[in-house]
């Protein structure tokens, strides 16, 4: 039974979730969640039992002092809600954890019973895959579903992927099963850059779910570090003869490919996002899509916003044809079998 004392009622919530692991290249999905809990200042109201779920030796407990005393952060999963304002208030409740060891199935049962308390309306899971596209070009977000009428109303696509999956599609799959809308969205980062951070990725996920839940979100200085990261890369790039050419190749590609959808609907997309950034004014007290009183969350942060220098490309190897994610489409998204992140939770 999932008691949820102390937290009031919800309006229009909607769920994002994020997990660090496998479906995480560059930790861009679960930067994207812990901006927005530092942005809206999220209270922590939950937190699963690491014990069910996790393999301490593979994702590993830490230690830290706090005023010289020794305190503990285990590894697990941890649900905070926001409530942002403006015209049309709204509540988002966002899942911010480690994908886990162990029983999946309850898991996302335990999740999907908070939904269920707090009458979440959607759920959202972002996700970041590695892909053939180049780190000049715009970061491709697709939007994913396996509900046909979603995809239909919200104009998604209907994901046929089969294929290894891990905890995103998962959580889908289960909110399919018990009624609950869900959306996945994905983020392509470059292979040969695949180092988080990934402010660009980040960035664009950002925006996918903006258009996706209309709501403006605060991006603080995550532009600015998304064109830091973009000159970091080019001019690691341009110390290599192969890597450039290789990124030029991959331009050439990526150029001709979205050459049609150039002119129509995408330009459509971004000027309706550019109207509603400047009809809302600078984010700021009281203004729009900033949060109520809420206090600072009382669990041990990651620091997504620390710069990086980016680590030197690899140089380009041809991946294998065995299900991985070449393509930036919500048929491969989940199909990350050989290229995930450098992070000890991927063990």
């Amino acid at each position: 039974m999932i008691e949820l004392e102390g937290v009031p009622e919800l309006i229009d919530p909607v769920m994002v979730a994020a997990f660090e692991g496998w479906n995480d290249a560059g930790d861009a999905a679960s930067t994207a969640v812990a901006h927005l809990d530092r942005e809206w200042k999220g209270e922590v109201f939950a937190a699963l039992d690491a014990e069910d779920y996790y393999d301490f030796q593979v994702n590993r407990p830490t230690v830290w002092l706090d005023n010289g005393v020794r305190k503990i952060t285990w590894p697990t999963t941890r649900l905070s809600v926001v409530r942002v304002g403006g015209e049309k208030p709204r509540d988002l409740v966002l899942v911010r954890g480690i994908e886990p060891s162990m029983r999946w199935r309850s898991f996302c049962n335990e999740l999907l019973g908070f939904a269920h308390e707090l009458g979440v309306e959607l759920v959202v899971v972002l996700g970041a895959l590695l892909g053939d596209t180049p780190h000049t070009r715009p970061v491709p977000v697709s939007g994913v579903t396996s509900d046909p009428d979603l995809a239909r109303s919200m104009d998604l696509e209907e994901t046929k992927y089969e294929g290894p999956t891990g905890i995103v599609g998962i959580l889908q799959e289960a909110c399919t099963h018990a009624g609950v809308p869900a959306v996945s969205l994905w983020a392509a980062v470059p292979h040969y850059v695949s180092q988080p951070p990934n402010p660009k990725a980040t960035l664009a996920l950002l925006n996918r779910l903006e258009d996706l839940i209309d709501l403006r979100i605060p991006l603080g200085e995550l532009p600015e570090d998304a064109r830091a990261w973009q000159v970091g890369v080019d001019q690691l790039a341009a110390e290599d003869s192969e890597v450039a050419e290789y990124v030029q190749s991959l331009e050439e590609a990526r150029d001709t490919a979205e050459l049609p959808e150039a002119s129509g609907e995408a330009i459509a997309r971004e000027f309706e996002r550019y109207l509603r950034r400047r009809d809302g004014g600078p984010a700021g007290p009281g203004g729009p899509g900033l949060a109520t009183d809420g206090g600072d969350t009382a669990y041990l942060r990651d620091n997504p916003g620390g710069q990086a220098r980016p680590a030197k490309p690899s140089r380009p190897e041809t991946e294998t044809d065995d299900g991985g994610p070449a393509k930036a489409s919500g048929e491969d998204a989940e199909a990350d079998t050989d290229g995930k992140p450098d992070d000890d939770s991927d063990d």
